[in-house]
């Protein structure tokens, strides 16, 4: 039988006005990524999301970021190998400590934003947050985007990975994703996102922006919680994988 986790950002909020959303989604997702502060969330954000998650029986993970709260970790900084090391160390620190308070087990690390794509293509980024990863707990799982640089450093220092696909997202020949600020980036229609999930799951392959078939591995699928149709993504994709003969799983779940 064919297996997927689905993962969620979540935990993006500066207070309680998405608390709500993050809850519902959780009833659907096997996985959540948790900001850790830098590029959105903060202590009570923290604590509140990783009760949730505990709740819900979904396997938590850190979701590090770039210090850029104002343009919400999405812009892309020149940072050193070194500068990205230290900041992933801080923050998976900050919310192993919440998950640790709560007697709950962190499953994971996947970057946010700009850090999550810089290190796609940098070997020296990737090789620094994995290293950062390892040291802290080398049990812990660093999930990257499918076949990138990150998943790449992931294995040769010795973690587990996973590779992670997008349900509203759009893909290039090279298999990165598409530009948000290119036309077509996002993917808004409920049905194109479930099929391409399923097409990347069973059949490995996703159709690009080029028009041409590419090799995509699907260990993880994100769906992104600040996205309009979040709720209803996680909902449909949950429910139409399990149609599919699609054991839906966390990554961490034997």
């Amino acid at each position: 039988m064919y297996r997927v986790d689905i993962n969620c950002d979540m935990g993006e909020s500066f207070g309680a006005y998405r608390m709500g959303r993050d809850e519902e989604i959780l009833s659907f997702i096997t996985s959540a990524n948790i900001a850790c502060g830098f590029h959105a969330g903060g202590p009570a954000v923290m604590r509140k999301t990783v009760d949730m998650a505990l709740e819900k029986g979904v396997a938590m993970g850190a979701h590090p970021g770039l210090p850029d709260l104002e343009g919400f970790g999405r812009r892309n900084m020149d940072i050193t190998p070194q500068e990205a090391y230290d900041m992933v160390v801080y923050q998976i620190g900050a919310l192993y400590g919440f998950v640790k308070a709560s007697g709950g087990r962190l499953q994971h690390v996947k970057p946010h934003g700009a850090l999550y794509n810089m290190a796609a293509k940098n070997p020296n980024l990737s090789e620094a947050i994995a290293e950062a990863v390892y040291k802290i707990d080398p049990e812990l799982i660093l999930f990257g985007l499918s076949g990138s640089e990150l998943v790449k450093a992931g294995q040769r220092i010795g973690l587990r990975t996973a590779n992670e696909v997008f349900a509203d997202r759009t893909y290039q020949a090279d298999g990165t994703l598409t530009s948000r600020r290119e036309p077509n980036a996002l993917i808004t229609d409920t049905e194109e996102a479930v099929e391409q999930v399923i097409r990347m799951v069973k059949e490995k392959k996703v159709y690009t922006m080029q028009e041409q078939d590419i090799n995509i591995q699907a260990d993880t699928v994100c769906i992104h919680g600040d996205g309009a149709h979040a709720l209803e993504f996680a909902r449909n994709i949950r429910k139409l994988l399990g149609q599919a003969d699609v054991l839906v799983r966390a990554v961490g779940e034997k």
